[in-house]
């Protein structure tokens, strides 16, 4: 069953009642003139079972920490935003798979030519994925990005990845042809951060599941990053974030200011449909397929990472 991705951006009081997350307005409960009894039908119950990710938008939202330990306990991702509604934080389970011993020794002790193989069928994927986003929303074959996933090397010694990104950003946008990609950049760089954001916590959530680091990638080393694997992992996943921003620029959204209907339709992410292997799912459960395969890589099961393919 696909998780529930929550977004909370008003004040909110959550709490735990029954195993259940227990969703309360501050303004409701402190107001004298409102009956018990009234103010309990405002009340509204989540089962946990049933979340996979949380976003914690608003400065007034107050979570206890038996919400929280019941939350990580069922491996879910909370995430908390800025002033700006931007993520700018991560909290995940230290637990989530019972192997995860055995699982942490087998990631720390790959070999550097497995890692080397891992991030080569890494890019090849990724950039093979962009190149069906720059068909989809151009209309042309981008035969040069196929070449180029194909003689990537081990470990992308040639750096090919760099080379189809540049590419890629510059075509992806039609109707915005000065785009640059860039964190602080202009629209709709405000719909990629927050698009990766629910997708590096569903993958980070996944490798938890799975039983490995997150920290520890097989091409990623920032010594400040904390997500380091997830950040390897999610990338032949961006372009679907990428095609659902292109479906939003094609509506004629206003994309200046990330608005709460934009947000909405950022949310589905977690259930944009996704091919692994052959089979049709949900995101986040491709995303679990594809942590369990990297388990398997690393403990000498498997040779090959299954990734999604965009059609």
């Amino acid at each position: 069953m696909i998780k529930k991705t929550l977004y909370f951006g008003n004040p909110y009081y959550l709490s735990l009642r029954n195993n259940q997350l227990l969703l309360r307005i501050p303004d409701v409960e402190k107001d004298d003139r409102i009956s018990e009894e009234d103010k309990r039908v405002t009340e509204r119950t989540i089962p946990i079972e049933d979340i996979g990710v949380v976003i914690l938008d608003n400065r007034r939202i107050t979570i206890t920490t038996g919400a929280i330990e019941a939350l990580l306990d069922n491996n879910c991702s909370i995430i908390t935003c800025d002033e700006r509604s931007m993520p700018v934080g991560l909290m995940l389970p230290l637990c989530g798979n019972t192997l995860q011993s055995e699982r942490f020794r087998n990631q720390i002790d790959a070999s550097l030519p497995l890692k080397k193989q891992l991030w080569q069928q890494t890019v090849r994927q990724k950039i093979l994925n962009q190149a069906a986003v720059l068909a989809y929303s151009t209309g042309k074959p981008a035969k040069n990005m196929q070449v180029w996933a194909n003689d990537i090397k081990s470990g992308d010694s040639e750096n090919m990845e760099a080379r189809a990104a540049a590419f890629y950003w510059k075509n992806i946008f039609p109707t915005h042809p000065d785009f640059i990609r860039g964190r602080e950049g202009e629209p709709p760089n405000n719909l990629l951060n927050y698009g990766y954001a629910i997708l590096r916590a569903c993958v980070a959530r996944g490798l938890v599941g799975s039983g490995l680091l997150p920290t520890l990638g097989i091409h990623h080393r920032n010594r400040y990053n904390a997500y380091c694997l997830a950040d390897d992992i999610m990338e032949p996943y961006r372009p679907f974030v990428d095609q659902l921003i292109v479906d939003i620029i094609r509506q004629n959204y206003n994309i200046i200011e990330l608005s709460r209907e934009l947000k909405a339709k950022l949310l589905a992410i977690p259930s944009l449909d996704v091919v692994v292997d052959g089979k049709r799912s949900p995101l986040m459960i491709a995303v679990g397929q594809t942590t369990a395969s990297l388990a398997k890589c690393f403990n000498g099961e498997a040779r090959k990472i299954s990734y999604p393919e965009l059609e």
